[in-house]
């Protein structure tokens, strides 16, 4: 059925060949983390964001990260996130293996365009920061009665 295409010569499928070393050389590097619980540097903390016709909800799974450290700020409907997370260290310890992330974090959320920056209130419990940013009513659709 593909016989014609074994004997093709052309430049496709040296293309092919040179995009499989550059896929295979960059999978040698393992970019993934070795365990399942190991998270990159760049998705901690983990964080869910919800959105009903009334709010947007952001939930930020911070334990072990004291309320003083954590900085939040809304600039052009980008909701940032700042915070710290230090880990005690017992003395003398060696770690062969560490999965909890330690030290300076940030994430950004991009806010809908009806969110109001007027209208955001942040609790912190039990190492769960929730963010809620209200909607503006302006942007809410109305119903319109025909006369």
């Amino acid at each position: 059925m593909f016989t014609n295409l074994r004997n093709f010569d052309g430049d496709l499928f040296d293309e092919f060949r040179r995009l499989e070393r550059e896929m295979n050389q960059y999978l040698a590097g393992n970019p993934w983390p070795n365990a399942i619980r190991a998270m990159s540097k760049d998705t901690y903390p983990p964080i869910n964001v919800g959105i009903t016709p009334e709010q947007v909800d952001v939930y930020l799974f911070v334990p072990g990260v004291e309320r003083k450290t954590l900085e939040i700020t809304i600039h052009q409907n980008l909701l940032t996130l700042r915070g710290e997370r230090r880990l005690m260290r017992e003395a003398g310890a060696e770690y062969y293996r560490k999965e909890r992330f330690s030290g300076e974090f940030h994430r950004a959320v991009n806010l809908p365009e009806d969110a109001d920056p007027d209208r955001v209130d942040a609790h912190y419990e039990e190492g769960v920061l929730h963010i809620t940013v209200g909607r503006r009513e302006s942007a809410k659709p109305r119903q319109i009665e025909v006369n």
